[in-house]
């Protein structure tokens, strides 16, 4: 098998991969394998969201649909595009 040498590893992300696998009860290498594997599982062969990704992010829209009020005045804000807008570059016809 292969081995694998980690150089530059942040403090804090070394914490976080110890703290993980204790809590999973690895070691430390079975646990950056264990989290390797399932990250390129998870997106090799994918170009696309996941259905359960996409379901989740429109249930949170719907949820939040009609909900959200803006502080500023509705005509205010349909002008403010307007607004930014350049005037241009002169055309001779």
């Amino acid at each position: 098998m292969a081995s694998l040498t980690l150089k530059n590893l942040p403090d804090p992300l070394l914490r976080d991969l110890r703290k993980a696998a204790e809590k999973d009860r690895r070691s430390l290498t079975q646990e950056i394998i264990h989290l390797l594997d399932a990250a390129l599982k998870g997106r090799i062969g994918r170009s696309e969201p996941r259905r359960a990704d996409v379901d989740l992010q429109l249930a949170a829209w719907r949820k939040l649909a009609g909900k959200w009020q803006s502080d500023v005045d509705r005509a205010a804000e349909a002008d403010e595009p307007r607004k930014r807008r350049t005037p241009g570059r002169g055309v001779e016809f």
